[in-house]
């Protein structure tokens, strides 16, 4: 790695072969919940520019894993989000421990069903 205290998207996207448009992606706000796609991936100047620190270049890295494995796309940006959040709380990668990703594939369907069921309830009621 770079000895710098923090890498610009350039420099990150080169070290960990991931493109700046999907690093840029996993960092910005989901405009339904307003929120972060992913927590913690970047520091932010006042300007809006985009650095990184090591912590932040694992957490990506991570991400990159779990979501990519070769070639082949393995899972949401939302499943992976909470595979990285409970991750975090829990064990590490480093340790081969993997989250159960069973049980958050099935929360987020259980979520997305509630959401359809939500909208429905509510085009019901404004006819």
């Amino acid at each position: 790695m770079i000895n710098k205290k923090y890498l610009n998207i350039s420099e990150v996207s080169k070290l960990l072969q991931i493109e700046e448009h999907k690093i840029r992606y996993w960092d910005s706000l989901d405009p339904k919940t307003n929120r972060y796609r992913v927590e913690g991936i970047s520091t932010k100047s006042k300007g809006g520019t985009r650095y990184f620190n090591k912590e932040n270049i694992k957490k990506l890295e991570k991400l990159k894993n779990i979501l990519y494995d070769g070639e082949k796309h393995n899972n949401s940006i939302r499943l992976a989000d909470k595979i990285l959040s409970s991750n975090s709380k829990s064990t590490s990668y480093a340790n081969h421990n993997k989250p159960d990703y069973q049980n958050l594939y099935n929360a987020e369907k259980i979520d997305q069903i509630l959401n359809k069921m939500r909208l429905l309830l509510k085009n019901n009621k404004s006819n």
